[in-house]
């Protein structure tokens, strides 16, 4: 029988060293089942981000052991990690980080071209069904530059679901 985990976190500890040794995040533990919504609340500084960063795979420097769909990360070369990061994890970030020189449908579609395992019509396809379902259909060829802040912020919730990942995190998205 499949596992329902989809992401697990054990004893996870986190430390900067600014210039002294300040411990961020101490022995977190959790699992999350496929299918639930989770929210980490906290004061600002309190490490959410750095944990969110640690269960995106984009920080590698802790102790500790993560599970992505019951498969460790311990041991993953970057490329490795950045393979699973575009096929298994969408990540909405605090800022958009919408690429200015294409319009929104590039770049909602920019982390699919990477995967190549459908045609780019069909892409721009499941492309506008996203930027539809986020009520924002009529920006896709608008130049990323000419959006408010609320519109940029969709585009990138829809370009973090462009490959159907297992997991979405975001970071303060709005």
């Amino acid at each position: 029988m499949e596992s329902k985990i989809i992401l697990e976190a054990k004893s996870i500890y986190k430390s900067f060293h600014d210039p002294v040794k300040i411990d961020v995040l101490k022995d977190i533990s959790f699992s999350i089942n496929r299918g639930e919504f989770v929210s980490i609340t906290g004061k600002s500084g309190c490490g959410k981000s750095t944990l969110l960063y640690i269960l995106s795979t984009m920080d590698t420097d802790y102790t500790g052991q993560l599970f992505i769909d019951n498969e460790t990360m311990e041991k993953k070369s970057e490329k490795q990690l950045a393979f699973i990061r575009n096929e298994k994890i969408g990540f909405v970030f605090q800022f958009h980080y919408l690429l200015n020189e294409f319009t929104v449908l590039k770049n909602v579609m920019l982390p699919a071209f990477k995967s190549d395992k459908i045609s780019e019509e069909e892409l721009e396809n499941n492309a506008t069904t996203l930027l539809k379902n986020l009520g924002i259909e009529k920006l896709a060829h608008k130049m990323a530059y000419q959006l408010s802040g609320g519109e940029k912020q969709r585009v990138a919730i829809a370009r973090s679901m462009i490959n159907n990942p297992l997991i979405i995190i975001c970071d303060e998205p709005t």
